[in-house]
């Protein structure tokens, strides 16, 4: 007699190796940007930041581009439902909380490109500066770049929810949840 296996059926099919790519690149990609971003504000004033600078802008330019790719992979391909184990209010928030991920993903470098596009500076895309589509206004883009600051917060909160539910469903529920995400089972 074959043992029962511990994984639903429904959680077992994982995820298109695209969305897989996707997630875990844009993840890695992001925890660098917050990362950077904190360490940017420590030295802002000081000789060389610049670089760090237009590195962050280029490197949020790419996120930017992967985000819409995601998004528009994701309105394509809904994912499938979580196992019937899984009670409702957990389903609900993890609804919310993928809804709120994905408006910060596309929040947070939009009010980051729209205060640069404003600031004197403008944006260098790897060493190419980008045309100035926008009459630089200090107030203006500062006040995008506090948007940007607040949703950075934001999206770390929402990032630390995900991955504490990921390593719910690993390693205590059990479930196969996690393993719909990861890249080989």
């Amino acid at each position: 007699m074959r043992a029962p296996s511990s994984i639903p059926a429904i959680s077992s099919k994982p995820y298109a190796p695209l969305a897989i790519l996707l997630h875990w690149t844009l993840a890695v990609l992001i925890i660098g940007m917050v990362a950077l971003g904190w360490y940017m504000l420590e030295i802002e004033d000081d000789p060389g930041s610049a670089w760090f600078f237009n590195l962050h802008k280029s490197i949020g330019l790419v996120i930017a581009g992967l985000v819409l790719l995601r998004l528009v992979w994701r309105l394509s391909h809904p994912p499938r439902p979580l196992p019937a184990s899984v009670p409702s209010w957990q389903v609900n928030a993890s609804r919310a909380t993928h809804g709120l991920l994905y408006a910060a993903m596309i929040a947070m470098p939009t009010f980051g490109i729209i205060g640069s596009l404003l600031s004197n500076k403008g944006i260098v895309f790897f060493g190419t500066a980008l045309p100035r589509v926008l009459d630089a206004n200090h107030d203006l883009a500062e006040t995008f770049f506090e948007a940007h600051s607040l949703t950075a917060w934001i999206l770390v909160v929402l990032v630390s929810l995900h991955v504490l539910a990921g390593l719910k469903h690993l390693v205590i529920d059990k479930d196969g949840v996690f393993q719909r995400m990861w890249f080989s089972r």
